[in-house]
């Protein structure tokens, strides 16, 4: 994607020369159910397609890796532009986006995807790769508009990425808790999970409090401090 632009005319040209002959099909013939994964590297501007991604549009799966111009070309010409822009600002600023496009398969068939993409970044803040996955809903669309099932499908994105933030949150604290206590990955989780229920807190909660007060940035609430201490007497007094 280079700079996260394509000249429309490039595009419709390349379009033009791609003859591809459809691929000849059973009458009533199903596809199936297909989750492709992709990643963009903004830095190179070089694609990565999954095997998987590849059969979502009809190519064999060792086919070349593709550039930005051919990402578009299979896109349905009402949906590239929706696609670019969601491209553009996810680089540019880096909103992770969910979209309900169609793809034109090698063969001809039309397929209704949904694209998730998730933006990384570097230390600066800049975004470095943009990665996610095509999923093929053309045989089980969910209720409601394209929009609404977009905007559904982004909370769940937003859900995961919490769950995500959660998970790595308690495994610093179960990190810590191992350290101070030389204790198994279970005892840590369960010692966790007994701090959770005698101070009424969640269990990330707990994990966030303890891996807070480790780094320097605050100070362990009393009673969550007093079980601590009762587990394994520090060698130095925590905050």
């Amino acid at each position: 994607m280079g700079s996260t632009t394509v000249t429309p005319h490039r595009l419709t040209d390349a379009a033009q020369r791609a003859v591809v002959p459809p691929a000849p099909r059973m009458p009533g013939e199903r596809f199936p159910r297909v989750t492709g994964r992709y990643r963009y590297d903004r830095c190179s501007g070089d694609w990565w397609w999954s095997p998987e991604m590849f059969t979502l549009h009809g190519l064999p799966p060792d086919a070349a890796q593709p550039d930005t111009e051919v990402c578009l070309r299979y896109q349905h010409a009402d949906d590239r532009g929706r696609l670019l822009a969601a491209m553009s600002a996810a680089c540019s600023s880096g909103l992770d986006f969910a979209l309900e496009t169609r793809i034109i398969r090698t063969d001809g068939q039309e397929r209704d995807v949904v694209l998730v993409g998730e933006c990384h970044s570097a230390d600066d803040g800049s975004v470095t790769t943009v990665e996610g996955m095509a999923i093929d809903i053309t045989e089980c669309h969910p209720p409601g508009s394209a929009t609404e099932r977009a905007h559904a499908l982004q909370a769940e994105v937003g859900q995961l990425h919490a769950a995500m933030a959660s998970r790595a949150c308690i495994e610093q604290a179960k990190g810590i808790l191992m350290l101070l206590t030389s204790c198994s990955d279970q005892v840590a989780f369960d010692l966790l999970a007994h701090i959770s229920s005698h101070t009424h807190r969640k269990v990330r909660d707990v994990a966030q409090v303890i891996t807070e007060s480790a780094s320097g940035r605050g100070q362990l609430p009393d009673d969550v401090r007093a079980i601590v201490r009762d587990a394994c007497p520090p060698p130095q007094p925590l905050r």
